[in-house]
């Protein structure tokens, strides 16, 4: 029951961007990255382990980092738009630039974890 409670707020979010999006695009973007979705990852975050603090440190941690990745999403989007490339493409370069900033994220966090303890 959790996980279909979980999926209808996540689906209302969603629509509620796109709906908002055919009349206000810039306000859709908005609402597409405002830290509701994160909120709602760190509420169930904080339930399912029941509020450790060393948990919830890690995983704001790896949201505050993860900021980075997402700004280069949206940066390369934008130039890949603005230049009229079609939108698998503008797709399969915002996500390759992503992911690649995604996996020198983990692996500083890791790296850095691994030298604090």
């Amino acid at each position: 029951m959790q996980i279909l409670i979980k999926i209808i707020i996540s689906l209302i979010v969603i629509v509620a961007a796109t709906a908002i999006g055919k009349r206000l695009s810039s306000a859709a973007g908005l609402i597409g990255v405002m830290p509701l979705t994160g909120a709602l990852v760190l509420l169930w975050v904080f339930m399912e382990n029941k509020g450790d603090p060393q948990n919830m440190q890690d995983f704001t941690k790896g949201a505050l980092w993860g900021i980075l990745p997402s700004v280069l999403f949206f940066l390369v989007a934008f130039v890949c738009f603005k230049k009229q490339l079609p939108f698998p493409i503008v797709l399969i370069s915002s996500f390759g630039v992503w992911m690649g900033a995604a996996i020198v994220h983990q692996l500083i966090l890791i790296y850095h974890g691994e030298n604090v303890q």
